[in-house]
């Protein structure tokens, strides 16, 4: 698809109402059906240590903390995986802290288990979920290197990692000053490294926590100029920030829902070959406001495990989602944590491909 010129992108992020309800007409122009998909999955946050100290974050813990996650067993991870099973969800929802085997309390643990490192464990959880459970893994463990995402391609049915945002200054802010890992260049490469690995991917922005709008518009030029080079970019996520009592932008204006429907509006109209989501979970108000803007996907939902990233927000209810799109005439639909367009030979390991087959025939 054509880029457009970043002061394109930028009128379009800044128009007026009347802008604002052409592009809604523009973007919903742009579905190939009336259909709104939902993964039912299982979140398992394999240890919540991080190198990066984001101040909008409440999932990562320090070392020492009382409630810190070192690293979840095999046996407690199995245990949930064949509750998850047990109500039919597909999709094995695997996160961790980025780098968290640096620390040495997670090496040591993991040492103490035979593994070598984090990804190597991650690797076996992978293949004991496909061997195991009726259920495809799909991992966010934060920028790797080329080897090691294909490594974990050959057990993952999609991997994800959130772009953020391009914007360098936000390093040199309390935002990001402490997170190596959110260097803009080095989340643009792990994602041009699952392209290049043809990797069905997940990647999205995060709405209000410094960026301009000419940051907008850069971020979403550069995932376009991502998905035109490698077209492995199956679903991005608009996802607005929001401010929590205790972290250090508790006093942080939030985007105001006009920016957030601009952001999905533009995000529809700049790549209809990708699905758009908006974390219903955060939006229990808006939600359906984001169909009407384009989007057409409401992400992974569990009805076993909380959204650890952000535990003060409950997932929605399968029923009320259902409720909630065909009031809008919409049709739900539960999908795979790999979009049907990737389900083939060019992106997906054979082993993967022959448990989504047995699926199909069951």
């Amino acid at each position: 698809m054509k880029l457009l010129a970043k002061s394109e992108v930028k009128s379009l992020l800044n128009g007026d109402y009347r802008s604002l309800i052409a592009n809604l007409e523009a973007a919903n122009s742009n579905r190939d059906s009336n259909v709104i998909t939902v993964s039912k999955n299982v979140f398992i946050p394999i240890t919540d240590i991080c190198r990066n100290i984001c101040v909008y974050c409440t999932f990562r813990r320090d070392p020492d903390s009382k409630d810190a996650t070192i690293l979840m067993k095999p046996d407690p991870i199995m245990k949930l995986l064949k509750t998850a099973d047990n109500y039919n969800c597909r999709e094995a929802l695997f996160a961790f802290g980025e780098h968290a085997d640096n620390e040495f309390i997670v090496m040591n643990e993991l040492e103490t288990l035979g593994f070598n490192g984090i990804v190597d464990y991650l690797y076996h959880i992978c293949d004991e979920t496909l061997k195991k459970t009726g259920l495809l893994p799909h991992s966010n463990p934060g920028i790797l290197n080329k080897a090691e995402l294909k490594q974990l391609r050959e057990v993952n049915a999609s991997m994800g990692l959130m772009l953020e945002t391009t914007s360098q200054k936000l390093m040199n802010t309390v935002v990001h000053e402490k997170s190596p890992g959110k260097q803009p260049k080095l989340r643009i490469q792990a994602i041009e490294n699952a392209g290049k690995l043809k990797i069905p991917f997940t990647t999205g922005l995060l709405i209000g926590i410094g960026e301009t709008i000419e940051d907008r518009a850069e971020s979403l030029l550069e995932l376009r100029r991502l998905q035109n080079k490698y077209g492995h970019i199956q679903e991005i996520i608009i996802q607005n920030f929001k401010p929590k009592p205790g972290i250090p932008m508790e006093n942080y204006r939030e985007p105001t829902l006009v920016e957030m429907m601009k952001m999905v509006t533009v995000t529809k109209l700049m790549f209809p070959d990708v699905s758009v989501q908006v974390p219903p979970n955060l939006n229990n108000q808006h939600s359906q406001i984001f169909l009407i803007a384009g989007s057409d996907d409401w992400g992974g939902v569990s009805p076993v495990t909380q959204d650890y990233v952000n535990p003060e927000a409950p997932w929605p209810e399968l029923n009320e989602l259902k409720n909630l799109t065909e009031e809008l005439g919409f049709k739900l639909k539960e999908r795979l944590p790999v979009y049907p367009k990737y389900i083939n030979e060019d992106y997906l390991d054979s082993r993967i491909l022959q448990k989504i087959e047995n699926m199909d025939k069951n």
